[in-house]
């Protein structure tokens, strides 16, 4: 992947930290760093949902960093950005059901942890911290397409958390002139995504289902709709947010595909790329979930120049020959 580049400057001159980089998100972040000959690339990761697989073809790469670590110690924060020019921050515990059943350490890592971080990123006097926000923050709110100044009460404890992400973040901004830019995630998908476990999204399990020709579970009717994102739109967006040159105030952006596609929908395109005709099992809605969920994404455009440069289907035929690979049957 990452054959368009997404930044205009050498990346030879400048390091980067990404947290969670043995994650989803945050290894490909890694994979497009390296591959652009960024000056060194560190990884901090405590692997509690990373895995070494995700960051096993870099270890080689001379400059590559990895420190295992936990973004709730501060002196693990401080020498993970030590001599660092630039932080993407990806670790935290996602999932709404996680958070439900174990709301005390989602807010320990996705709160303490991202407020330890911060610090850090301050006090080390770090050029840019660009964090994962998140579309459940729009809570209740009912319209559609979300705007980033429109939100409603959080539906989950994920949702609260990373709304006080949000809030600490222009605090930051206000107080001690450190300005942060949070990129509201809309169900990002693709190459990496974990599909085993009992918080993994729904992608990896649809297309997991497909490859074993199993009938995958939906919750509710199949008609609760997401705007999917394929991960290589959610690396641009987090490469031009943090070498943007103008941002002089904390910012939030959706990033997203500006798409809705509902979950009977991505099945059904999920068959055909498989070439199988299976009928899913339907059954309760979970507590927590969001019916509906559209980005407009102009902001992204306006402040980073962001414009998707994949599809819904685009980004699924990429993950299923990913998934093909990577999956035993």
């Amino acid at each position: 992947m990452y054959e368009i580049p997404y930044h205009k400057e050498e990346l030879s001159q400048y390091s980067f930290l990404i947290t969670g980089g043995a994650g989803f998100i945050g290894s490909n972040l890694v994979e497009y760093l390296l591959k652009y000959k960024a000056k060194k690339v560190r990884v901090l990761d405590n692997f509690s949902t990373g895995s070494r697989e995700n960051i096993q073809p870099f270890l080689e790469n001379p400059a590559f960093e990895l420190l295992e670590g936990d973004i709730r110690n501060m002196e693990d924060c401080r020498q993970a950005i030590a001599g660092i020019d630039y932080v993407s921050h990806q670790a935290a515990l996602g999932s709404v059901p996680r958070s439900i059943n174990d709301p005390i350490t989602s807010n320990e890592v996705n709160i303490s942890g991202f407020l330890n971080m911060l610090v850090a990123a301050r006090d080390a006097g770090v050029k840019r911290l660009v964090y994962a926000a998140s579309s459940s923050t729009y809570g209740d709110h009912p319209g559609l397409p979300k705007v980033e100044e429109l939100i409603g009460n959080p539906l989950s404890p994920y949702a609260v958390t990373k709304y006080v992400n949000e809030l600490y973040a222009n605090v930051f901004s206000r107080t001690y002139d450190f300005h942060a830019v949070g990129l509201r995630y809309f169900n990002v998908f693709g190459p990496r995504q974990n599909p085993r476990g009992p918080y993994a999204a729904v992608i990896p399990l649809f297309i997991e289902a497909a490859i074993k020709q199993q009938a995958p579970v939906i919750n509710g009717d199949g008609e609760t709709s997401r705007d999917f994102t394929f991960v290589e739109n959610a690396v641009q967006a987090n490469i031009k947010a943090l070498l943007a040159a103008d941002i002089r105030k904390s910012e939030i952006v959706n990033i997203a595909a500006g798409q809705r596609t509902t979950l009977n929908e991505l099945w059904q395109h999920i068959c055909r790329i498989a070439g199988i005709d299976i009928s899913p099992v339907y059954q309760a809605e979970r507590k927590g979930d969001v019916k509906h969920s559209l980005a407009n994404i102009g902001k992204a455009g306006e402040l980073l120049g962001y414009k998707p440069a994949f599809t819904v289907l685009n980004g699924l035929d990429i993950a299923m020959e990913w998934y093909r690979r990577h999956t035993v049957v």
